[in-house]
């Protein structure tokens, strides 16, 4: 056996290691992937195998390691303002509130390398001109929180951004960075950025108006969602919000929250 392959007992000790850590279901299709995200590691350290490199994660003095095959086995498939009705809904959602009082607070609890928050936070700052407001965001991998707090992008990432945001709040690389647009700077200081598992007891963040968890609980299993969805819903306000994905559901895993259109569930407001 080379080092490219992947026995079948080691892949299922990758799927326990990633579901223990993550709460992420990896299915036996994502074998190859499994293989091929992970074999540049095994080069870095000079291993001959998969066994030596689960080897190696069990040792305390490699737990940075178990970091680094977190983030490589997570994926972060994303683009600027995905599924518009939530952003349409959102919107709706800002305007009517713009005038409250407090800041009006937004997590983005998935949200890989930044494409998301930074789309909430060109809302908001459209929308909430009269009223403090607030966007974290987090995920499970430091390497895509990394990417995301430079917020730096390909320019073909720019076409679904409406023309005005763009406009207003997106810069265009020249020189060395053509063929790269960058967020606004006045958008990346708003955004808070932080490593955070939500398969655990979630740090202290307060409060939020409206949370978004999408297309991350296609990873889970059924207990995993529940676990992941009720630690959410405390997080929400009385009435908050909680955006999931269009291709997800919360059926048997949460009765508290109410659909009031696809995809978009509400805390009771007392």
């Amino acid at each position: 056996m080379n080092a490219s392959e992947l026995s079948d007992r080691e892949f299922a000790r990758f799927q326990t290691m990633l579901y223990d850590i993550a709460g992420i279901s990896l299915s036996d299709t994502k074998k190859p992937l499994v293989a091929g995200r992970l074999s540049k590691r095994l080069r870095e350290y000079q291993l001959s195998n998969f066994g030596q490199y689960l080897a190696l994660l069990a040792q305390k003095e490699y737990r940075h390691e178990v970091q680094t095959a977190i983030d490589l086995l997570t994926t972060n498939e994303t683009y600027f303002f995905r599924e518009p009705n939530h952003f349409s809904f959102l919107k709706k959602q800002l305007e009517s509130q713009s005038r409250g009082s407090g800041s009006f607070r937004i997590w983005s609890a998935a949200c890989s390398s930044g494409q998301e928050p930074y789309s909430i936070a060109m809302v908001m700052q459209d929308c909430m001109d009269g009223r403090n407001w607030e966007v974290l965001a987090s995920d499970i991998s430091t390497r895509v929180l990394d990417k995301a707090r430079i917020g730096q992008y390909p320019i073909a990432q720019a076409d679904n951004i409406a023309r005005p945001y763009l406009t207003s709040y997106c810069l265009k690389g020249i020189g060395s960075q053509a063929g790269t647009f960058m967020v606004d700077k006045v958008l990346r200081d708003k955004v808070q950025f932080f490593h955070c598992n939500l398969n655990a007891k979630l740090p202290d963040v307060g409060l939020f108006d409206i949370i978004f968890l999408r297309n991350v609980m296609i990873y889970f299993d059924i207990d995993t969602k529940r676990q992941v969805v009720n630690r959410l819903q405390a997080a929400l306000k009385p009435g908050g919000f909680l955006f999931i994905g269009h291709s997800e559901s919360l059926q048997g895993i949460n009765s508290e929250l109410k659909m009031i259109v696809p995809a978009v569930f509400q805390k009771a407001k007392t």
